[in-house]
């Protein structure tokens, strides 16, 4: 049974590559055979080279290397079975396919090295979105949460886009941000505003104070970071603030230059609009009293859904913008996961998979309270 198991393990980790290193074994065959076929003033063995080049493509520098001696190997039977081994043409044919055989293991070793550095790289930067932009837990208090982040970069793993929610003694406090610009930098800035939410999240009284209290780090930070005095103006953060009270209906919303949130409510989709929006993070230092606070009905059953500006600025190959709130109306019933699951199958066939911009969605339901006797419906 051991015995079993193991051929059966060594049979997986082999079975990916078994087709394809066919194509090289096959390709020495048929044309050792072949040049025994030919005409003697044809000479097929220089196409030898071929089979070790293909291998590259495909595996690594050891198998490369045993495909390459089985090249030379069967130049070297071709040359013996028409007695012509020692001459100076097939010596030179067997020495130039051994140099070549030898500088496609070496660039094949170096092409490895490069991919375990990549690799390396890419689980460091897996590790440090895990670490600056943790998934938001499924469930905080009477809410229902599920959270999706899409890069606009092929290999990136984390952006300028940012959220986070944490529990207060009344409730949720949650933020969804977009750092302007792209880069480590805004990577530094949205790790900055994370870090500051996470710390003063439930030190302040009233949104518009927290707003105060990250305008006041982000504005620091840029006046500390930012090199240039002329381009601190260009860099900012537009953010969202949301409290949603453990108790009540009432929820409360402070915008500082975000698109506003989407509530879905009885099969309808309404956008709720700030009338006053105040300016992004780290613009104008305002004071808490200019922070506005918009409030709206939050019942059991509904669905927050909150995101960047990378969703609604998606287009499609004519230039048409993503139709974000209409295309939401499909899904109205859906939980926050499926809803996402939707929207993000959407979003990226209208932009044919590339985003122009990072995207960031949250999906947020109010779960009905439950009933006495701890019944639910």
């Amino acid at each position: 049974m051991g015995q079993r198991r193991r051929s059966g393990g060594l049979w997986q980790r082999w079975q990916p590559s078994h087709a394809l290193v066919m194509f090289p074994l096959a390709l020495i065959v048929v044309i050792t055979i072949v040049d025994f076929l030919v005409p003697a003033d044809v000479h097929l063995g220089p196409l030898l080279v071929v089979a070790p080049a293909l291998t590259a493509s495909f595996g690594g520098p050891r198998l490369t290397a045993f495909i390459g001696v089985l090249a030379i190997g069967a130049q070297a039977f071709i040359g013996i079975h028409f007695g012509v081994l020692t001459t100076r043409n097939v010596m030179v044919q067997i020495f130039s396919l051994a140099v070549l055989t030898s500088l496609i293991v070496f660039f094949c070793r170096v092409r490895e090295r490069r991919r375990r550095e990549l690799a390396k790289v890419r689980s460091v930067a897996e590790a440090a979105q895990k670490a600056l932009l943790r998934p938001l837990p499924h469930r905080i208090g009477p809410l229902r949460i599920a959270s999706l982040y899409l890069a606009a970069e092929d290999e990136a793993e984390i952006g300028g886009d940012l959220y986070t929610a944490t529990g207060t003694d009344d409730g949720v406090r949650m933020i969804i941000g977009d750092v302007r610009g792209h880069g480590m930098s805004a990577v530094g800035e949205s790790a900055l505003l994370l870090g500051a939410f996470r710390v003063v999240a439930d030190q302040h009284a009233t949104l518009p104070a927290l707003a105060v209290a990250l305008d006041r780090s982000v504005s620091r930070y840029l006046a500390d970071f930012v090199e240039a005095e002329d381009e601190i103006d260009e860099h900012f953060i537009t953010a969202l603030l949301l409290e949603i009270p453990s108790h009540g209906r009432m929820t409360r919303m402070t915008c500082c230059g975000h698109p506003p949130p989407l509530l879905l409510h009885e099969h309808r989709v309404r956008t709720l609009t700030s009338p006053h929006p105040a300016p992004p993070l780290g613009v104008a230092g305002l004071r808490a009293a200019q922070f506005p606070v918009d409030e709206f009905a939050f019942d059991a059953g509904d669905t927050l859904i909150l995101y960047t500006d990378g969703v609604t600025e998606a287009r499609d190959e004519g230039g048409v913008f993503y139709p974000f709130a209409q295309r939401v109306e499909q899904w109205t019933t859906s939980s926050p996961e499926a809803l996402l699951d939707h929207i993000r199958r959407d979003l990226l066939a209208h932009c044919r998979g590339h985003l122009s911009d990072d995207a960031a969605i949250i999906a947020v339901q109010r779960n009905p309270a439950p009933r006495p006797g701890g019944a639910t419906g």
